[in-house]
């Protein structure tokens, strides 16, 4: 497995399950206390994807430090995922703002961090 291709992809699937987590911010953000569960579940199942991708090539063969620090930061960002899906969407609770804004932060932290492993790796790879 190349490591840049596995970080490419999975940067690919993140930036999609990012228009979707926009998407379920927005809804929040607008009053209602939970995005439609078909959009979460698509959200979830995009980023465990990437995130499954990431794994494996880091137990693998091995990924470039900025791209391991993501790695941990989106398993962070999952946990938080998986808390706001069993404890609150689940049982038809409100999503706490606080909550969204964090899981948010710390993906999109992740995600600038995939994209800067990503650029760099392109560019190490072309050479002089």
């Amino acid at each position: 497995m190349e490591p840049n291709l596995a970080m490419q992809t999975a940067a690919g699937l993140f930036a999609i399950s990012a228009v979707g987590g926009l998407v379920m911010a927005g809804i929040r953000f607008s009053g209602k206390p939970h995005p439609p569960i078909a959009l979460a579940m698509l959200h979830g199942f995009l980023s465990a994807a990437a995130l499954t991708l990431l794994l494996y090539a880091f137990f693998t063969v091995g990924l470039p430090q900025l791209a391991s620090i993501a790695t941990g930061l989106f398993v962070v960002a999952a946990l938080g995922g998986v808390v706001m899906n069993l404890n609150y969407h689940w049982k038809q609770l409100a999503l706490p703002k606080w909550l969204v804004v964090v899981h948010a932060l710390i993906a999109v932290s992740g995600f600038l961090l995939l994209l800067a492993a990503v650029w760099a790796g392109s560019h190490h790879a072309a050479g002089p």
